[in-house]
């Protein structure tokens, strides 16, 4: 049996002002260093220890790891910063207040934007000096495989074959891995892992900061999970994610 822990991010600048992030490169707010800090304390008393983890290219989501890492004193560990484990590119959407988008164009079009799994967004032109073939941290991927905007489809097509070459033969290997991603590129590893519907998926809104437990068998199919927190504190924040793109 293999155990695999994965973190969404603390609460960014962003998720605190119930924004469109995606790729745009936003800090996390105090809350999501206090979330990050929490959730190393938690996995240390728990007696949990890694030996490699993996992120992505993203300051919050390598902030919420370097807070973790550093609880557990495990500073020391190899960690791969992949741009497969990037949120969701949200296209033309980033930057945008979900409330206001959903008051313009109606919770159900957000909802879709949102939570759908093949409707994207509206797309970022590649001439928009946001779009990532102008970032330096891409520079190592194909310009063709950099994201103007995608669905969940998409993520999930941009991730699998991280899981598949790295990660999953990495535990079978024996590490013992942490990873620290967002809430879509881990609604696409939970989609793989408990073999979701996309209608299942849907449905499914990851908490900021609460360390996600997997036990999987020898083929790293699907036994059990289960959040390191208080279930009542879970509970509602994954309703706080839900509700952020509903109109004020």
């Amino acid at each position: 049996m293999y155990t695999l822990v994965v973190v969404r991010h603390g609460e960014s600048l962003w998720n605190q002002q119930n924004r469109f992030t995606g790729w745009k490169d936003v800090d996390l707010a105090e809350k999501g260093i206090l979330e990050a800090q929490k959730a190393g304390k938690i996995l240390k008393e728990k007696g949990f220890d890694f030996n490699m983890a993996y992120t992505s290219r993203l300051t919050r989501a390598i902030k919420t790891l370097n807070y973790i890492l550093d609880e557990m004193k495990l500073h020391w560990i190899p960690v791969t910063k992949e741009w497969r484990l990037n949120e969701r590119h949200y296209g033309d959407l980033q930057g945008l207040d979900k409330a206001e988008t959903a008051a313009k164009h109606g919770e159900d079009q957000v909802k879709i934007w949102r939570r759908s799994y093949d409707t994207p967004p509206p797309l970022m032109s590649k001439s928009n000096p946001e779009h990532p073939t102008h970032d330096p941290r891409y520079k190592d991927v194909k310009p063709e495989e950099l994201p103007s905007g995608e669905s969940l489809k998409d993520t999930v097509a941009r991730f699998l074959p991280l899981w598949n070459q790295k990660i999953g033969p990495d535990l079978k290997a024996g590490k013992k891995i942490l990873v620290a991603a967002h809430g879509n590129s881990l609604r696409s590893l939970i989609m793989h892992l408990e073999n979701m519907s996309q209608a299942e998926i849907m449905e499914v809104n990851v908490p900021t900061g609460i360390p996600l437990v997997y036990k999987l068998d020898e083929n790293l199919k699907f036994i059990s999970k289960e959040f390191l927190g208080d279930p009542e504190e879970v509970a509602k924040a994954m309703a706080s994610v839900a509700a952020q793109g509903k109109k004020k």
